[in-house]
């Protein structure tokens, strides 16, 4: 009996045993048959596998992926990509697998006012050899406004006139206020009274000292009661360090100009402007009787509606390396020139850069917000309308928002993004 009694319990383990073998057996069956798929997808605490791309998100979000199985870590990396839309770069990120989550952390702060593509390739595998199959492509646009890289100065005036990227700060201010700027997102605006008004920032040379170089501000002009001493509309002198020495803005008091000249270094060294860099909107170029080199020369019979006392975006662009310079208004191109087109025997198809004149005893290397020139230079002090102390002088009279000065000639998609973002 006692053996019987054996015998079946015997039989009852290897039955167990066998049950819990094909249990064991039956589930990894079923977890090896797990599709791999998305179950979700977020940057931050956006969702990024909605019916419609989300925008404002995070400049510094991690995106993080919970599959439908485990992720192979060793598939995960050669599977990701982020993409910037305006330059077509890839990102570089870091790409973490641990259970069914994929953890993406870009390696640098993304662009403001961008948008980015990211790619799980289908190749990304799970642990079971179960693989994506298809490509997953999510689109996202980053918080805030777009700014290019290689910023080595920026004003945003929010009621100080302080540099808040580099060391330019204004060391002298006179009769600025400041007032609300183009919209509630931009805060506030330096505003210029058109008489005595300056801001000034010293070692404004330092800014200008390469080959590459932007200048890029928005600015709305106020006419009223903006004239000469025979009681004439009058122009606005916008900014300008050292005058022509350096570099200038200005708007014609008839609101049918505005140029830029700036100080170039040549292949032997000397200096010159090559002209100011002038918009008119008439639309002549090299081949039509316009200025020698210019390549594009946007037509515009009315800039008044342009540049008379309305907000607008001016960027000024310069390449030593590409030899060209070119002038943007509201995110468009209005007019270039390339100094390779220049006279073979003039100087400009030599061009290296941009460079302050040291050598000029009547200006100094002081930037100046309002005029064309700090208060301390001595060049037109006895013209009308150049002299500071003449109040009647082109003296800008308006507001001054978001100047930013860059090392880098940024391209024509990077300019329109950046006013697309701050419009």
């Amino acid at each position: 009996m006692k053996k019987a009694k054996l015998i079946f319990n015997s039989l009852w383990a290897l039955a167990m045993v066998a049950t819990v073998s094909f249990l064991i057996s039956c589930g990894g069956d079923e977890e090896a048959a797990v599709e791999l798929t998305i179950v979700s997808l977020n940057a931050g605490d956006d969702d990024l596998n909605g019916a419609t791309s989300p925008d404002g998100v995070s400049t510094s979000a991690v995106i993080t992926g919970i599959f439908s199985t485990d992720i192979d870590p060793a598939t995960a990396s050669s599977n990701v990509t982020l993409v910037s839309d305006f330059d077509d770069a890839e990102v570089a990120v870091t790409v973490e697998a641990s259970g069914r989550s994929l953890k993406i952390t870009p390696n640098e702060e993304l662009f403001g006012g961008s948008l980015y593509i990211l790619t799980i390739k289908g190749g990304l595998t799970s642990t079971k050899g179960k693989t994506l199959g298809t490509d997953l492509t999510r689109n996202f646009t980053t918080v805030g406004t777009f700014t290019p890289q290689n910023v080595v100065a920026h004003w945003t005036f929010e009621g100080n006139a302080e540099d808040q990227v580099g060391e330019f700060d204004a060391n002298a201010e006179v009769s600025i206020t400041y007032t609300d700027s183009r919209n509630a997102a931009a805060g506030k605006a330096a505003t210029f009274d058109g008489d005595v008004s300056i801001i000034e920032v010293p070692n404004g040379d330092q800014l200008m000292d390469g080959a590459e170089f932007t200048l890029a501000y928005w600015v709305k002009t106020n006419s009223e009661g903006h004239v000469n001493a025979d009681g004439n509309p009058t122009g606005h002198f916008v900014m300008g360090l050292g005058a022509f020495n350096g570099f200038q803005t200005e708007i014609g008091g008839d609101y049918k100009f505005i140029k830029m000249p700036a100080m170039m270094e040549y292949g032997d060294g000397t200096l010159g402007t090559g002209g100011d860099l002038f918009w008119n909107g008439d639309g002549k170029t090299k081949d039509n009787e316009g200025w020698q080199g210019t390549t594009f020369n946007k037509t515009n019979s009315d800039l008044a509606s342009t540049l008379k006392d309305t907000w607008m975006h001016y960027t000024y662009v310069f390449s030593g390396s590409g030899k060209y310079r070119e002038m943007y208004i509201n995110g468009a191109l209005v007019v270039r020139q390339e100094f390779a087109l220049w006279p073979a025997d003039s100087k400009e198809p030599t061009v290296v850069g941009l460079k302050f004149n040291s050598d000029a005893a009547d200006v100094e290397n002081v930037l100046a917000f309002g005029f064309v020139q700090s208060r301390g230079g001595t060049l037109w002090q006895n013209e009308p309308w150049g002299g500071y102390n003449f109040p009647t002088a082109n003296h800008f009279k308006g507001k001054l928002d978001d100047v930013r000065i860059f090392s880098a000639a940024i391209t024509a998609e990077e300019v329109k993004l950046m006013y697309d973002s701050e419009k």
